[in-house]
């Protein structure tokens, strides 16, 4: 009966432990969230830069006085370096999401290093700084990835709130998304290109008031994960 006793105690120690321990990273190189944080959220958008939605976006960003990270497609920053430099100028981070939005699943090392670095030197050409954040399209990565990242120094950032602005979500359902779910250490995902409408901006103008209002703060990805 002793030994019983001591091992459920030892196994509710264990459990106990495990709940303090954060599982927002996985082998230190991908994350979705941050664990413990109070009020601080990170907001991104993927996809961009897109010639007016990009702006749309910065603009009540600007509004509130609140920043985000972009997580920027290669292709579309040669293509519409003005919403690129439109990012750079105002000091938002910036993140790699790949040059051709590809799905790396299985992808080999040469494949992984033309499609990040070829990003990382579009963004460089505009004058841009380079962060170590990777965002895999459709947050699809597998062991080659983990690897390159691991070699290279890069952070796999995924999210944990998924808004459906890609699905052509109304403003009201965006921001009735975040804001049922929304907690402290949460990596909101959104898009700056969409094809065809995007409700995006009209919901953040709904949403970033709101949560200002109910304490939080808005961070990049970077300072969210320190």
């Amino acid at each position: 009966m002793q030994f019983l006793k001591r091992t459920l105690l030892f196994s509710l120690v264990i459990v106990i432990l495990l709940g303090l321990i954060p599982v927002h990273a996985q082998n230190n190189y991908v994350y979705s969230c941050k664990q413990g944080e109070d009020k601080k959220i990170a907001l991104t958008f993927d996809d961009g830069p897109h010639p007016k939605k990009t702006r749309k976006i910065i603009e009540v960003l600007e509004k509130y006085g609140v920043t985000a990270t972009f997580f920027v497609v290669g292709v579309n920053v040669k293509n519409y370096s003005e919403g690129m430099k439109e990012i750079i100028d105002r000091g938002y981070e910036i993140g790699n999401h790949t040059f051709s939005h590809k799905i790396l699943k299985n992808s080999d090392a040469s494949c992984l290093e033309k499609e990040v670095i070829s990003t990382e030197n579009e963004i460089k050409r505009l004058g841009g700084e380079v962060s170590n954040l990777i965002r895999p399209p459709c947050g699809v990565y597998d062991d080659s990835l983990l690897d390159f990242s691991r070699k290279n120094g890069y952070k796999i950032v995924l999210w944990n709130i998924d808004t459906k602005d890609w699905e052509h979500a109304s403003k009201r359902d965006i921001a009735k998304m975040v804001e049922s779910k929304v907690k402290g250490g949460d990596i909101i995902l959104f898009h700056d290109y969409i094809s065809g409408k995007s409700n995006t901006a009209e919901a953040l103008d709904i949403i970033i008031p709101r949560l200002l209002d109910l304490g939080y703060e808005f961070v990049s990805v970077s300072e969210l994960l320190q």
